[in-house]
């Protein structure tokens, strides 16, 4: 009888040993930061340097600066936004300086609705405004095209321009004036030597406002100054290109120069209309304070003035100062609406 071969078991691999469960780490709970607790970043900046001194944190600086400003903030509330409120509030009220102010609502406004020297004032304004910042931004970019030109000494011409736009809103300059245009004044001299009798221009009706007028195109010095900054910052490839392909000096002024000029006299428009509608010292000397003759030289401003510190009516003056900003920001508005239409920035 064969014996059944089996095959040789194969003996049992002897078990692995479990590895013990490693035990779980516990969730660390997340932390809540309430807006009292410091946070990493202040942390951070209250941490001590090396050399053991505490580091400056940002909020600190922050405060010091607010405080080297509170005495621009002191200034700026109790000399323009008080005085201004005031002013509001007393539109609105009869005040003569010498009684408490009493209300009377809109009164004062109806008022200069019906007050015919208020109308001759908004005319006289209108004309000298409309004629003499024209003339001024004429001259004074016809001067700074002239200096652009690498005149020697360019430093000491520029400052000579630029002296009217200092003394001109001055008294003397004023008076000064009044005696250029009086009836024996050097223009009357001039004209002598042609055999031709002046008058007296500031005294006729006719001529007396334009007087005021060359003495304000006469302070073309600032605008000056700034159009000579812009015709410096126009590319000299501009023209060079320009010139190649045969272009004049004529051509490339109206086609280089004033399109790349135009935020220059956007700017100094703006300025300057702001500025002539504000005149009042030329008026008030050359007038003798009065704005005559008839009338001729009574700017809105002189008006305003001959209503609160003439006739005391400080509340009638308040009216017609909050109608004069009316006026500026509503012209300032238009200047800006069409802007777009023509002045042109590069890029």
């Amino acid at each position: 009888m064969s014996e059944r071969l089996h095959p040789p078991e194969t003996p049992e691999t002897p078990e692995t040993p479990e590895t013990p469960e490693t035990p779980e780490t516990p969730e660390t709970p997340a932390t809540t930061v309430s807006p009292t607790s410091t946070s990493p970043v202040r942390t951070r900046l209250k941490a001590r340097r090396p050399d053991g001194h505490r580091k400056i944190s940002g909020p600190p600086r922050d405060r010091i600066g607010y405080l080297f400003l509170t005495p621009w903030f002191i200034g700026m509330a109790l000399f323009t936004v008080g005085p201004i409120l005031a002013s509001l509030y007393l539109s609105f009220t009869e005040y003569t300086l010498l009684k408490p102010p009493e209300w009377l609502g809109l009164d004062n406004y109806r008022e200069m609705l019906a007050d015919p020297r208020l109308h001759k004032s908004l005319l006289v304004t209108f004309v000298y405004v409309f004629v003499s910042v024209p003339i001024q931004l004429v001259l004074a970019l016809a001067l700074a095209l002239l200096l652009n030109r690498g005149v020697r000494g360019l430093s000491f011409y520029r400052s000579v321009y630029y002296l009217p736009s200092l003394l001109a809103g001055s008294v003397s300059i004023a008076i000064l004036w009044r005696q250029i245009f009086g009836k024996d004044g050097l223009v009357n001299q001039v004209l002598a030597l042609f055999g031709t009798e002046g008058v007296s221009w500031v005294s006729h009706p006719d001529f007396a406002l334009g007087t005021l007028v060359l003495l304000n195109a006469w302070t073309f010095g600032a605008p000056m100054v700034i159009f000579l900054a812009g015709l410096r910052q126009i590319p000299t490839s501009y023209y060079e290109a320009a010139q190649v392909d045969g272009a004049g000096t004529v051509t490339r002024f109206l086609h280089i120069t004033l399109p790349m000029l135009t935020p220059i006299i956007f700017f100094n428009l703006v300025l300057q209309l702001i500025g002539a509608f504000q005149s009042f010292t030329q008026a008030f000397v050359v007038s003798g304070g009065r704005g005559g003759p008839s009338d001729s030289t009574l700017l809105y401003t002189l008006y305003l003035y001959e209503r609160g510190f003439g006739s005391f009516d400080m509340g009638y003056a308040s009216a017609m100062a909050w109608f004069l900003l009316a006026i500026i920001a509503v012209l300032t508005g238009i200047n800006f609406l069409f802007a777009r239409r023509w002045v042109f920035y590069g890029g």
